[in-house]
């Protein structure tokens, strides 16, 4: 667990980060086409393995590499505390974050046991929880100084290597951050985006929907910029998934997108360049019902669909075998000629 009080740390200006997202890396064309090359002397029909031919292909490119490989991928949970719990919009206290990032650090939850399972590593960083962000309801979530430190602070996060990125967070009521997010860059009312979370009930639901709306309320006027959505309506927790997404990008690395909450971070992103995640794969499709909306906002397939809106992470964790599978078919299998196996007439 690393805790961190991010306004002890300098960020970059909301320009300069939306120059970084101009400025994007691309994928490696080059190991792509020989990953092409290789699929069509695989001893398979043409497209048989479906999405895991697509994987391996967008592996490699990310990767940089014709050979790609998956022996060090992380998960990286970022969680914070919100103002908005004092609306009744979660079915828990907000001390359950703190709670919950201890449960992780124990090795007790549901994340540490599938990372486990999948040779992932586990990283948890506490966004400074005993200093929720305020009400966004009734103030600016965040400063742009704190904003932008916050952002630093995920570039940051990711350093010490990995070859596949799973992002996922840990936060009451984030699940109503998520949906001001989602409602500030693609519109629509609270109905539309806010979801039970972790299992409000109707009137929760009904008081989650209003704190969305009151937020639009709030900061209306100054929802045309991604990067003011994120300050006035985000948390730390999202602003420091933005910024490991990013800094993946730049470090080659592929990422793999949890659930709601997480795709709220990217599409932040997303809204300032529409590539901006193309180094990146929804993991699952949540539970939560909005989450299909804003996959479909940024133009993402899921590769799980189980039902879960658990986060922390889980969903990605999980989606990590399909990515190893896809990596070790490609790598591993014989080509016809290696086979002896008689090719397409």
């Amino acid at each position: 667990m690393s805790p961190v009080n991010p306004g002890n740390l300098s960020g970059l200006p909301f320009d300069d980060i939306r120059g970084l997202l101009e400025r994007l890396p691309l994928a490696d064309e080059d190991a792509m086409a020989e990953v092409r090359a290789r699929n069509a002397q695989l001893t398979k029909p043409a497209g048989s393995l479906g999405r895991l031919e697509e994987i391996a292909e967008w592996l490699a490119g990310w990767q940089a590499s014709p050979k790609p490989a998956v022996t060090r991928p992380l998960i990286a949970v970022f969680a914070a505390n919100h103002g908005v719990t004092a609306k009744g919009v979660s079915a828990y206290p907000a001390d359950v974050t703190r709670q919950m990032v201890e449960n992780f650090a124990a090795g007790g939850a549901a994340v540490n046991q599938i990372a486990l399972e999948f040779g992932a590593g586990l990283k948890v960083f506490d966004l400074a929880l005993d200093v929720p962000t305020p009400d966004i309801t009734e103030h600016e979530a965040m400063s742009e100084a704190d904003c932008t430190a916050t952002i630093a602070f995920g570039m940051e996060a990711i350093a010490g290597g990995t070859d596949l990125l799973c992002i996922g967070e840990m936060g009451i009521g984030n699940t109503t951050i998520a949906a001001a997010i989602a409602c500030g860059l693609f519109g629509g009312s609270g109905r539309d985006w806010a979801g039970p979370g972790t299992g409000v009930d109707n009137e929760g639901l009904a008081r989650k929907a209003a704190a969305v709306d009151a937020a639009m309320a709030r900061h209306a006027g100054h929802l045309d910029d991604p990067l003011e959505v994120l300050r006035r309506v985000g948390g730390r927790e999202i602003a420091a998934m933005a910024g490991a997404i990013l800094a993946a990008r730049y470090q080659h690395i592929p990422v793999l997108i949890d659930g709601f909450v997480a795709t709220a971070a990217a599409a932040v992103l997303f809204k300032v360049n529409p590539r901006a995640l193309d180094h990146c794969l929804a993991a699952h499709r949540s539970a939560e019902p909005a989450h299909s909306r804003l996959l479909e906002a940024i133009g993402k397939k899921p590769l799980l669909d189980l039902g879960m809106r658990l986060g922390e992470g889980s969903g990605a964790a999980l989606a990590v075998a399909i990515v190893k599978a896809a990596a070790a078919t490609h790598n591993n299998m014989a080509t016809f000629a290696q086979a002896g196996v008689s090719g397409p007439a």
